[in-house]
């Protein structure tokens, strides 16, 4: 019962591959952001992961998102509104060489969000990503959580759920 996920061990290319895309989102959107954050699996060292990045753009507030997205679409960034919701909105790639810069780079797999800053999506995603980062033990059971799913659910919308009661039990001990 394979579910189509690969977890593969962590990678170091993958802090390198969301440095130069950060990079990249950074020189386009100079005053319209306030962070850009790593998170998910691929932030987290030692980590086996799906090897695509989880990215967030950090904004002020909600009343730039106008712009940002002008700014994002520049760069070959689509406004994905069907797979938003309040406090994430979510952006796939043209293509591969989506952020579009001058060298037609083939970037890593990502996913592109962007949130303001008092979003509690922001803050659970920064949350389980440091929780886990200062917790050894919960990162070598969350791999194991995603390793067993991969072996035991039939699709992808169950291996996500198969996650969820380990997730949530890591934010009500980050966001004390």
């Amino acid at each position: 019962m394979q579910v189509g996920v690969e977890i593969v061990p962590y990678n170091q290319q993958w802090s390198e591959a969301f440095q130069a895309i950060k990079l990249v989102i950074s020189k386009a959107l100079p005053d319209l952001i306030i962070e850009i954050e790593h998170v998910g699996s691929t932030s987290i060292h030692g980590l086996g992961a799906k090897p695509i990045l989880d990215i967030d753009i950090v904004i002020a507030s909600d009343d730039s998102l106008p712009e940002v997205i002008k700014g994002l679409e520049k760069i070959g960034y689509l406004h994905q509104e069907e797979w938003s919701f309040e406090g994430r909105e979510a952006f796939g790639r043209k293509d591969i060489f989506t952020p579009w810069n001058e060298t037609d780079t083939h970037w890593m797999q990502h996913h592109l969000y962007v949130c303001n800053q008092d979003s509690i999506e922001l803050a659970k995603h920064l949350a389980f990503r440091d929780y886990l980062r200062n917790n050894p033990e919960a990162v070598m059971e969350y791999e194991s959580v995603k390793r067993n799913l991969t072996r035991t659910v039939s699709d992808r919308k169950s291996y996500t759920l198969g996650k969820t009661e380990f997730i949530n039990r890591i934010l009500e001990k980050a966001m004390i």
